[in-house]
């Protein structure tokens, strides 16, 4: 009766276009009246449990870092230098585009923050080169799903919370799938400029001009090996790493590339706090619905279910992926997280997968979401920059999504490709 209860109200309250936390709320709210004997107090106890973690902290420190690193030129000057490295390449605006959403995914964490900073730049200026607009928009949400994959990562940080995974396990098993998603993306754009006559940078960088690109891009370029280093010498925490990311941020910003000014601060830390308490919030009601679904015996239930179709891995794999990938269609990544992770960890460990390369399946299924609608947040934000419909974007969108899929596959069952760096450092 119970889970029958919680399924139907998930249901009906996202079919009214409630707001997702509200619906876990509302949800966990019908299944505590349902169980017999269960006070409603349990609900204001679980709730703060579930936002009362110094991990958490984390979380507002990446926005912030991510916003003060995004400002004014030091956007630019990162695009500048992905123009040298692969400017010169068959398509090379496109290359340009793949590559900065790239280097971007190590400074933001995410997707939504890489597709709107560099779109805004790149897409009309591969306009002006003689890209269509849907194909300037398609490159660049296609590339913009790194920012979560590569670390550091925001939607890593969630899955370490749900299922305390290491953080610096997690970041590692991201660089590959990461990288792997860059070339293939590369490879599609650069078939695809021969095809349609695509131009390359013709001009060549002076030596003078490389020195001054590669000097204004280094000390942006650090902050990950900053956060990331830090984290895998033990040197600090997640969260702590975070913390001196934002410091890092501020010294640069203010004093060295003085890209930023006092009355930008107040916007960021608006931003941070706007994101940060919609995360909480979520996080909130989710762990009262997960501490329900807990009590039913859900996981073990879960786990029952798969074992009796299968006791293969890579079939349990399988239909993981199918699942999480209808799931980022319908669903953002950090709900389906939250939602979704605490039932089929548990079954992935009793399948004997190791934790770190679940969440990296997890975690490019969810990216991948962002591509495909009704959801699709890397989509809707191309379109609008490109100022074209987004069935129009789909049409050269495909290769990339279905080269994304192919690569998630690979990673999924060719374990080394996620599981070489964390388990050279001890992961």
């Amino acid at each position: 009766m119970v889970l029958e209860t919680v399924t139907g109200l998930f249901v009906l309250t996202m079919i009214s276009g409630m707001p997702i936390s509200l619906a876990i709320g509302v949800t966990a709210l019908g299944g505590i009246l349902v169980m017999q004997g269960i006070p409603l107090v349990v609900i204001p106890q679980k709730m703060f449990i579930g936002t009362d973690a110094f991990p958490l902290l984390a979380i507002p420190l990446f926005v912030l870092g991510g916003d003060l690193m995004l400002k004014g030129e030091i956007t630019r000057g990162l695009l500048r230098f992905a123009d040298l490295m692969v400017g010169r390449i068959r398509g090379g605006l496109a290359h340009a585009t793949i590559f900065s959403c790239m280097i971007f995914s190590g400074i933001t964490g995410s997707a939504v923050a890489d597709a709107s900073a560099i779109g805004s730049v790149m897409i009309p200026a591969m306009h002006s080169a003689g890209y269509p607009k849907n194909y300037a928009a398609a490159v660049t949400a296609s590339a913009s799903i790194m920012g979560p994959i590569i670390p550091p990562s925001l939607v890593m940080v969630f899955f370490s919370l749900v299922t305390g995974a290491s953080v610096g396990g997690l970041f590692m098993g991201g660089v590959g799938p990461g990288v792997l998603i860059a070339g293939s993306l590369m490879v599609i754009n650069y078939f695809t400029s021969r095809r349609h006559g695509y131009q390359r940078r013709e001009t060549r960088y002076t030596w003078a001009e490389t020195l001054r690109i590669c000097r204004d891009s280094i000390l942006v370029l650090l902050m990950p090996v900053i956060i990331v280093g830090g984290i895998l010498g033990g040197i600090f925490t997640a969260t702590e790493a975070a913390g001196v990311g934002v410091a890092y941020a501020l010294i640069v910003g203010f004093f060295i590339l003085r890209a930023l000014k006092l009355r930008d601060l107040p916007e960021m830390f608006m931003n941070t706090a706007k994101v940060t308490s919609v995360v909480l919030l979520l996080l909130a009601t989710t762990n009262v619905l997960s501490w329900i679904v807990t009590m039913q015996n859900v996981p073990q239930m879960t786990l029952a279910f798969f074992t009796s179709l299968s006791k293969n891995p890579r079939v349990f794999l399988l239909l993981v992926n199918v699942l999480f990938l209808v799931t980022g269609c319908i669903i953002d990544t950090a709900p389906a997280i939250f939602l979704l992770v605490p039932i089929f960890a548990p079954v992935a460990k009793g399948y004997g997968i190791d934790l770190i390369h679940f969440g990296i399946i997890v975690t490019v299924n969810l990216c991948i979401g962002l591509l495909t609608p009704p959801v699709g947040s890397c989509i809707f934000i191309g379109s609008s920059l490109a100022k074209i419909t987004i069935e129009e974007l789909l049409k050269p969108l495909w290769p990339f999504l279905i080269a994304e899929v192919v690569i998630l596959l690979l990673i999924t069952y060719v374990t080394p490709l996620v599981m070489f760096l964390p388990r050279l450092l001890g992961y």
